[in-house]
């Protein structure tokens, strides 16, 4: 596995969700938490997001995943079980660009960060709406 560098995750994660005025919290492996009521502290509420919602576990839905190909961004985004719960794998990262491929790498780099659970980035939009 490559991996993708830090600031270039960051990068991906802030066009994507650009539009959105929900906060985020990014983990190292590239494992995106949105908040979408977030409240407190945004690092707790994403680890814990991640720790129910981030390792896989054999025989559940935890193993569950989906691949989304992305519109102006090279890569893929992988779902699982936590509509807010996404992770991104690079162009580079996958040998076998195939869905079922980039959807295991994927899901091995969530299992990863729900597990590590090492906050690298977080994107606080509370308060960030324009006022009418």
């Amino acid at each position: 596995m490559i991996g993708v560098a830090i600031d270039e995750l960051i990068d991906v994660w802030q066009r994507l969700l650009a539009d959105s005025r929900k906060s985020w919290v990014l983990f190292e492996h590239g494992t995106c938490a949105v908040l979408t009521a977030a409240d407190g502290e945004l690092a707790e509420q994403a680890i814990e997001l991640l720790k129910q919602f981030g390792p896989v576990r054999a025989g559940s839905s935890a193993g569950d995943f989906g691949v989304l190909d992305l519109k102006g961004i090279e890569g893929w985004l992988v779902t699982g079980q936590h509509n807010d719960v996404l992770t991104y794998v690079g162009p580079d990262e996958p040998q076998d660009q195939s869905h079922i491929s980039v959807g295991l790498l994927g899901r091995s780099k969530r299992h990863l960060d729900g597990t590590e659970l090492r906050v690298v980035h977080i994107e606080d939009k509370r308060g960030s709406a324009d006022p009418a």
